[in-house]
């Protein structure tokens, strides 16, 4: 089985394709604004032009726009490909990139909006221990129960709590979603924003 991942929620967009637990190939690029522009034609570079079975796509939190353009994309072409399409939660991503082969706890932390932090706590298995929040880094510090932080924000995070950390400076990597726990999949696709949107709709004159 053929499968496509996109990882569109952070600064980061990355693609990879994979046939079963081989790596085939992939690209991932640091581009703070353009996802739209690059997605489809770093998917059209792959081997295949990306065709694939399975569609894997980060749900978020992260990026509102990256989020919604990975989503839309996974959607069109797991319809033109009869390709099925299965979600995972960006920061569970980070985790299993932090973890490796080690099955540490990780705590991880990510950039959020608004001087705040995406931070959520992760157990060995890679599954989530605690639901993801968006809070400023006070109160992100006052969060972590683990000795391994990990995350865009992992260096800050790690100043603000006592005793030393063991940290790793990641960003989300579509190439690693193999490694990804089978619990943190789903078929649903529904975004996962971590805090409200900045844009609310305007309310109806009465």
């Amino acid at each position: 089985m053929r499968v496509l991942a996109i990882e569109t929620a952070s600064e980061a967009c990355s693609v990879a394709l994979f046939d079963g637990a081989e790596f085939l190939a992939g690209s991932h690029r640091l581009l703070g604004r353009g996802h739209a522009e690059r997605l489809v034609p770093m998917i059209a570079d792959l081997p295949g032009r990306g065709r694939a079975d399975r569609i894997l796509v980060s749900l978020g939190p992260g990026s509102f726009t990256g989020v919604r353009i990975g989503l839309a994309t996974a959607r069109a072409l797991g319809v033109a490909w009869n390709a099925e399409v299965l979600g995972y939660p960006t920061l569970a991503l980070v985790a299993a990139m932090a973890r490796g082969a080690s099955r540490q706890s990780v705590t991880v932390c990510v950039n959020g909006g608004h001087g705040q932090w995406f931070v959520q706590n992760f157990d060995e298995a890679g599954v989530p221990e605690d639901e993801v929040a968006s809070l400023a880094p006070a109160d992100a510090a006052r969060t972590v129960v683990h000795e391994f932080i990990a995350g865009n924000r992992a260096r800050d995070l790690a100043a603000l709590v006592p005793d030393n950390r063991q940290v790793r400076d990641l960003q989300p990597d579509a190439r690693e979603t193999l490694a990804l726990a089978d619990a943190v999949m789903t078929s649903d696709l529904a975004p996962i924003y971590g805090r409200a949107p900045d844009a609310k709709p305007q309310q109806a004159a009465s």
